[in-house]
């Protein structure tokens, strides 16, 4: 694994503005093709045997706490953990998540989180950085499969009813993503209606949820995180209802950082993971993460010779300890990789970097190729 400087391209703009990406100058500058990762085939191979192998742990992890009903570490309602159970128990099918993985390319990838609910970069992965390595790499590969799996997703779990995309109207990033999730949900052959988030009303005399024209919502995607739907209005008629969200419910528990001790409990010195705990009693360097932290808010690192924490809105919720696991450092910037799936298949990986050791949603966005 190298960074290596690339020369950007001098329509790359006008390109990704074609594309849909009109985000991608964020805090100045997003996308970045200054400079591009460049793998081995075998490194490749082994994230993507890592992110399967970690998604069934996650699977197994959350038939667990189901059966055993450990749900006190997620702070949820009663009525919340209900339809984690209701959604789990119906088997509601998942589309998609990302791993973020802390590895410079050799021993193992340590898994940092698992952003289960509403990750986004979807589209810089899975386009973006495609048309990049045609231009500019057109003899490598790329492990990005993201667009043909998820097409090949959407039919396997389509629904005969209109599935509506709904996320919140004045973000452009959310929009993006989802708008592009819905063109690979169109491309499989669904009826696809896109619906800001805010124009979704209840019938109290039907007891469904319905669009601005009270045309019943029976399945919906949405790009809008769990914990704040279960605590809006809104989503206090869900149970009554027989709605279908994407994801579904269940997911709630992958996208806490609970998830974490639990792993590390249910699968101790599992290569990938790392020590956590729900108490400060981690020897040595650690992090600490808010339950339900968001784009690296509210992240304390405390480590020989740093303390470097961020800002947010979680300062006062309840959080996790996990064993510090250094980003790897190329030039002056701090690398992650975001490894993608799609249903229970690997699915491709999106680079972010940063000057600090924390990644934010205004990280850069990096290309990547390997080389068989």
């Amino acid at each position: 694994m190298r960074c290596l400087p690339s020369q950007p391209r001098p329509h790359w703009r006008e390109q990704c503005e074609s594309l849909g990406f009109t985000f991608h100058s964020i805090d100045g500058r997003y996308w970045d093709e200054t400079k591009a990762y460049r793998f081995t085939l075998a490194q490749i191979e082994h994230l993507e045997a890592v992110t399967e192998d970690l998604h069934q742990r996650c699977l197994e992890a959350i038939d667990w706490i189901i059966r055993e009903e450990h749900f006190a570490p997620f702070g949820l309602s009663p009525s919340a953990i209900q339809l984690v159970q209701r959604s789990w128990r119906r088997k509601e099918p998942s589309l998609y998540g990302r791993f973020d993985f802390s590895w410079n390319g050799s021993g193992e990838p340590k898994l940092l989180e698992y952003n289960a609910d509403t990750p986004t970069g979807l589209l810089e992965t899975s386009v973006i950085q495609w048309y990049w390595l045609q231009d500019c790499q057109p003899g490598a590969d790329q492990f990005n499969s993201l667009h043909e799996k998820l097409i090949a997703r959407w039919r396997q779990i389509a629904p005969r009813q209109p599935m509506y995309f709904a996320a919140q109207q004045d973000h452009e990033e959310d929009t993006g993503n989802l708008l592009y999730l819905l063109d690979t949900a169109h491309q499989a052959g669904l009826t696809t209606r896109y619906l800001p988030i805010e124009q979704i009303g209840f019938s109290a005399l039907q007891q469904r949820f319905v669009d601005e024209n009270d045309h019943p919502i029976e399945h919906c995607f949405k790009l809008y995180p769990w914990e704040w739907l279960i605590e809006e209005e809104f989503g206090r008629h869900i149970a009554a209802s027989e709605i279908r969200f994407l994801e579904p419910a269940w997911k709630l528990l992958l996208s806490c950082k609970a998830i974490l001790p639990i792993l590390w409990q249910l699968f101790p010195e599992h290569p990938n993971l790392l020590p956590a705990s729900f108490t400060d009693n981690l020897s040595g360097a650690h992090v600490r993460k808010p339950l339900y932290s968001r784009e690296g808010s509210n992240i304390q690192i405390v480590a020989p010779g740093i303390d470097e924490r961020s800002d947010g809105p979680y300062r006062e919720e309840a959080g996790i300890y996990q064993a510090f696991a250094p980003l790897p450092r190329f030039g002056d910037s701090h690398t992650v990789i975001g490894s993608w799936v799609v249903g229970d298949a690997a699915a491709g990986i999106g680079i972010r970097e940063d000057s600090s050791l924390i990644t934010r949603d205004s990280s850069r966005f990096i290309p990547h190729f390997f080389i068989e």
